[in-house]
């Protein structure tokens, strides 16, 4: 293809051949192994130039829709960040610079979830939790007392 995707190929040979001998999808040092970057299509297509390229126009057209409806989501109702990230993923299936960005999101999310596990963190946000479930409980309940329940529909027994 190109020398830059043959660097690609290069770089990602040497920390494969580095592996564990089991097999298990993990270095030397315990950590997992990072896949190679670069397209993920089937040999038949990146043999030929004209294919490869209108595979990756379509990709990109399939996941500029997905990442455009995530956007849409973010102010309308649905789960606009996991559908933006799905698209993401669709990208990365294709585009090393969409590889990239996912693995950066990862190693964050990585991040703060292991923050998010320390004792201390835990046990603030689980007094902030708790604190605003009362306040909420204790709104509730003096709504109900001063105005009483009224069912927005009518049952006749």
């Amino acid at each position: 293809m190109n020398a830059e995707s043959d660097e690609r190929k290069k770089e990602a040979a040497a920390p494969a051949a580095s592996g564990s001998a089991a097999g298990d999808g993990r270095t030397a040092d315990g950590k997992p192994e990072e896949r190679e970057l670069g397209s993920r299509a089937p040999a038949y297509i990146r043999s030929s130039r004209v294919l490869l390229v209108s595979w990756q126009v379509g990709i990109f057209v399939v996941g500029l829709a997905v990442v455009a409806a995530g956007a849409a989501m973010l102010v309308l109702p649905g789960p606009g960040w996991l559908v933006i990230f799905g698209g993401m993923a669709i990208w990365a299936t294709e585009f090393v610079w969409a590889q990239l960005v996912l693995r950066w999101t990862k190693r964050k999310v990585t991040e703060a979830a292991q923050r998010a596990l320390d004792p201390k963190v835990r046990r603030r946000n689980i007094i902030l939790t708790t604190l605003g479930l009362v306040i909420i409980a204790v709104l509730v309940g003096v709504y109900v007392w001063k105005f009483g329940i009224v069912m927005p529909w009518k049952i006749d027994q």
